[in-house]
């Protein structure tokens, strides 16, 4: 294997092992004041609660508590706890790419995100939308993440994995918190929380402000550096840093007033820098704008009939995204004879999408040992206006002489799409069945049917056997399926990337078994083996996407926590996944074969905590056809120390993420006629965060 950064792992490994001794000093009677949260249940695998040991499903939960345990601002630093999971990077604005098992793909529509159980998806592009911009977490209350097919229980795009965001309620407030937080880069937040009850209502509220220059790490060369090559120019801005500021604006109002809730949701990102440039090229001056505002009228009567528990929901979600973007730089040109663009290629396009949705569902308890859930919803996704404007034609050739001033609305004659719209339709049916001492069988089915492409049907079976009081095995089977996006489906006047109408979704189907085993009180294994298969991958063919890919993928994840005193917790887990591509029989690349995750929390004294987690991640390909050298891996170190939530209303909390300062790197894709950035996406260098929240 590549360089691993023994020298952090070592480091790391010693000042965990010196808390021990440290700890001898403590009264061994003190109790462990750290509290971790419910995390013997997940509600996402079966839309109820269930133990997440018999749960079909393989699932991992993260709670408030462990979230401020590792100091963690946004969400993808919790997410890269997640055995089986790493965020790598994205070309569209540096956002996450959420890698599931080895599913790697740079517009990450194969995971599915949901917030409080509705999807937060983008039609455009099936993800969360290219202007993502992060989620801060403080508004969190619980994460629950599952690794392995979810269609049957959330329909499309629950393909490799799904992540389900809970948001704090007024129980899980009570009473009104303020707090600041502050790091270099420039780096700013406030927010507020409220929850509380008056009468029967319940109220939660939440808003936070933001802002932040992002890591200025060196791109030391683009693709406007192939560009320069070979058209004979010097326009790129490279060596330069990359470009992830932002200002952030993130609000949620919760009601409950008996039987039913109301949230709305809002959230802004002003100013979302380029990263590397949308492609590939630095852009200083880029910026992107996104605006989400969610809202969602939920009712849930557990006694609605005898044997009957019964939810229905409406929830609405309108999403616009601006971007104003120089693609390529003032001077640029594709050949040594082509025009030149006076002040670059700038190309300017807008979108707004609306989501509409209803569904009702129903347990049924009244047969022996079963547990039924019925179902049906149905959906309206569309995008509604697009708008558009650039200095260049659709075969890339400037309008004018490419400066600002040429810069031409196109979006009644040649825009990159025109309005579309998606309706949904589904039902499904679950059974949870008892059917002897200590033995329970999981069985589902789903169909949904789409107006734009026809049907699918996607089936899942979890057997799960209680062997002892504390160990649980169990054997899981499932499809799913993921949407063709309406970029993939309906992209126009881009001579590089044209949709397909005619496009299938993308399929796959996994057989997954798990074990999980308490030896003893204080202490908790568990391992899960998988293999799965995708097919009808869309990929571009030429210049038009196309059903063609297949990949196959198997490994194991393995998750350890241990009370090693009382006053010290460790904690870790380990990835294994091949997965190949059976075009070219190669590895699929980017995505990491091994994965190590360690933790220790150490209570050194009375209401103060410290916590140490190393993160190694290895042994990643690169596609087939790249010829490059494999790309280096990384250790890194993250230290936070901070007080525990007591009788004190001050919460205080110190971080050092990267402590090391590794030169950590995230793999750029491949492409012609050169590799558009060839020293790949550099990741923050050493990080310091201080925050403060009172509590009254």
């Amino acid at each position: 294997m590549k360089h691993i950064g023994y020298r952090t792992l070592a480091l790391a490994s010693a000042l965990a092992l010196q808390a021990p001794n440290a700890m001898a000093q403590l009264a061994e009677e003190e109790d462990l004041a750290m509290a971790y949260g419910d995390k013997s249940f997940v509600t996402i695998a079966t839309g109820s609660r269930v133990p997440v040991h018999r749960a079909p499903a393989v699932a991992t939960v993260i709670t408030a508590e462990d979230i401020a345990a590792i100091g963690a601002s946004d969400l993808d630093e919790v997410l890269e706890t997640v055995p089986g999971l790493h965020v790598a990077r994205s070309t569209q604005t540096n956002g996450p790419i959420y890698v599931i098992r080895g599913v790697h793909r740079d517009a990450n529509p194969q995971v599915l995100m949901l917030e409080n159980g509705i999807p937060l998806s983008s039609v455009f592009s099936g993800n969360r939308g290219n202007v993502w911009g992060g989620m801060p977490v403080d508004n969190i209350a619980r994460i629950e993440v599952i690794r392995g097919p979810g269609s049957a229980a959330y329909g499309a795009d629950a393909f490799a994995g799904v992540i389900n965001i809970i948001t704090k309620t007024a129980a899980d407030i009570g009473g009104t918190e303020i707090g600041v937080r502050a790091g270099n880069f420039k780096t700013g937040d406030a927010w507020v929380l409220h929850g509380g009850k008056r009468g029967g209502l319940e109220v939660a509220a939440y808003f936070r402000a933001g802002t932040t220059d992002g890591q200025r790490r060196t791109v030391r060369a683009d693709a406007q550096s192939g560009w320069d090559r070979t058209a004979g120019t010097s326009a790129s801005h490279a060596p330069g840093p990359i470009d992830v500021g932002r200002k952030a604006i993130d609000g949620q109002l919760d009601l409950a007033y008996d039987k039913w809730r109301f949230r709305v949701g809002y959230k802004e990102r002003d100013n979302v820098g380029s990263g590397t440039g949308v492609a590939s090229a630095l852009d200083p001056t880029g910026s992107s704008y996104s605006q989400r505002i969610t809202s969602d009228l939920t009712y849930l009567n557990k006694d609605f009939a005898r044997h009957w528990e019964v939810t229905a929901q409406a929830s609405f979600m309108h999403y616009k995204e601006f971007s104003d973007l120089t693609l390529f730089p003032a001077g640029f040109r594709f050949t040594p004879v082509s025009p030149v663009f006076t002040d670059g290629m700038i190309g300017n396009p807008y979108k707004w999408e609306r989501h509409g949705r209803f569904n009702a569902s129903a347990f049924y308890t009244g047969i022996a040992d079963h547990r039924i859930r019925l179902g049906a919803g149905t959906e309206k996704a569309e995008i509604y206006k697009t708008r558009e404007s650039k200095n260049f034609n659709p075969d890339f050739s400037p309008i004018g002489t490419g400066s600002v001033a040429d810069v031409t609305d196109v979006s009644d004659t040649a825009p990159f799409l025109r309005p579309h719209s998606r309706i949904v339709r589904y039902a499904f049916v679950q059974d949870e069945w008892s059917f002897a001492k200590d033995w329970t069988l999981t069985a589902g089915l789903r169909h949904d049917r789409y107006d734009d492409f026809g049907g699918t049907t996607n089936p899942r079976l979890a057997l799960a056997w209680e062997a002892a009081y504390n160990l649980t095995a169990k054997v899981l089977y499932g499809t799913a399926f993921r949407a063709p996006s309406f970029t993939e489906k309906f992209n126009i006047n881009n001579p590089v990337q044209i949709g397909n109408p005619n496009l299938k979704p993308e399929r796959m189907k996994t057989l997954e078994a798990a074990v999980s085993w308490l030896p003893t009180e204080r202490m908790q294994l568990s391992v899960n083996v998988f293999h799965y298969e995708m097919r009808d991958i869309i990929q571009l063919v030429g210049t038009t996407y196309n059903n063609t890919g297949e990949q196959k993928g198997r490994g194991l994840e393995f998750e350890a926590a241990w009370d090693a005193t009382k006053n010290l917790r460790l904690a870790g887990n380990y990835s294994l996944q091949r997965s190949t591509d059976e075009a070219s029989g190669e590895d699929a690349g980017l995505a990491p074969r091994h994965r190590v995750y360690l933790r220790a929390d150490w209570r050194f004294t009375p209401g103060w905590q410290a916590n140490a987690q190393v993160n190694w991640v290895a042994d990643r390909k690169r596609a087939a056809g790249d010829t490059r050298p494999e790309i280096d891996d990384y250790a890194t170190v993250d230290l936070t120390v901070r007080t525990l939530r007591g009788r004190d209303k001050w919460d205080i909390a110190v971080s050092v993420r990267n402590l090391f300062n590794a030169d950590a790197r995230e793999p750029s894709p491949w492409g012609m006629p050169f590799v558009a950035l060839p020293y790949d996406f550099p990741l923050p260098g050493r990080t310091f965060l201080a925050q403060a929240g009172y509590r009254f």
